[in-house]
């Protein structure tokens, strides 16, 4: 299935980088996400990307996190730059067939990680 790594406690400002990798049959599904879920909050998308490479993220990362991919591997990174503490969560990746405009709704997703725990400390 999808198993996430790279997740721990930093301070604000800080970087972490997330990896997401996967069986070949999952991660050739088209679409790969990364979702966070703060505590007491709805899980949320956090940035998506698709076969072709072309990229969708969250307002509130914008700037701050950048995707890529290492095809070759089966693995999605999340670099996450000046970390604030309103980014801790836990953090999970999940697959799709297709990315579309709905690509930050969860509930379209079928493929799911067990999620990696990233504290940014103020």
């Amino acid at each position: 299935q999808l198993m996430e790594s790279g997740g721990g406690t930093v301070e604000a400002g800080g970087s972490l980088r997330l990896s997401c990798s996967g069986s070949s049959a999952i991660y050739s599904t088209k679409c790969m996400g990364w979702f966070r879920q703060a505590p007491g909050k709805e899980r949320e998308g956090v940035a998506a990307v698709d076969s072709d490479g072309i990229a969708f993220y969250q307002d509130a990362v914008k700037g701050r996190f950048t995707l890529s991919q290492d095809k070759a591997k089966n693995t999605l990174y999340l670099q996450m730059n000046n970390l604030k503490p309103e980014d801790t969560a836990i953090y999970s990746c999940a697959s799709k067939t297709y990315c579309d405009i709905a690509w930050d709704n969860p509930q379209k997703y079928a493929y799911w990680g067990q999620g990696t725990q990233v504290t940014v400390s103020s």
